[in-house]
């Protein structure tokens, strides 16, 4: 089924085309916007030395296109990383992780030149956090963890899904305003149990791709 929505995703899939190398090893990451983006990359025949997938069902869908996916621990650093986002903010601060492979997504793009997020015009916010904050957590360390997250101001919530791809679990974290990103990620990251945040404030995007459903694509680039 064709939505406005899919059509400002499809319009910024294909624009991160543009940023795309050919024969280079890319960075790829996860969700409904990111699987267009791996579709359009295979029907154009964009050849690549290879991908580095942020989750299982990345590496699954390059694979399935003729892509070889490549193990970070042997490929040094990324020139280009592409993702979609839940939220971005004027700072091209994130928030990432509702396809839950936020700590994989983090770990890539900490490690990549070039961060290129790609998304649908309703992701652009002023403030982030009305999207629910993933939270991965190792599993004996949920509740504690949660108790933590309470205690900074929000109202955690347990996915009650499939375990992330690392074995882990994940808190969605409703009720935060999150004026100071970096702090926030920060003060979250620093609770025992915690394997990583879905804020992308201290490594965010360099490059936002925001389609709209003219299938217009708006283009900001990150104030260093």
């Amino acid at each position: 089924m064709h939505t406005t929505i899919h059509k400002g995703k499809q319009a910024a899939a294909l624009k991160a085309l543009e940023f795309v190398t050919p024969d280079s090893i890319l960075g790829v990451g996860t969700g409904s916007t990111v699987n267009i983006f791996i579709d359009e990359l295979a029907a154009k025949g964009v050849r690549l030395e290879g991908a580095v997938a942020s989750s299982e069902a990345t590496a699954e869908r390059l694979r399935s296109h003729g892509f070889e996916v490549l193990d970070l621990n042997y490929t040094g650093g990324i020139s280009l990383y592409i993702d979609g986002a839940d939220e971005a903010n004027p700072a091209l601060q994130l928030i990432k992780g509702g396809g839950a492979a936020l700590t994989r997504e983090k770990i890539i793009a900490a490690a990549s030149k070039e961060f290129v997020c790609i998304a649908d015009s309703s992701k652009a916010v002023d403030v982030l956090g009305e999207f629910p904050l993933p939270v991965e957590v190792i599993p004996m360390a949920r509740s504690y963890v949660a108790r933590e997250l309470m205690a900074l101001g929000s109202d955690p919530e347990y996915r009650e899904a499939p375990r992330t791809d690392n074995g882990n679990q994940i808190l969605d974290c409703i009720g935060f305003s999150i004026d100071d990103p970096i702090s926030l990620e920060q003060q979250i990251n620093n609770i025992a149990g915690v394997v990583s945040v879905g804020l992308f404030a201290q490594r965010p995007a360099d490059v936002l791709l925001l389609g709209d459903e003219q299938g217009h694509v708006v283009t900001q680039a990150r104030e260093v």
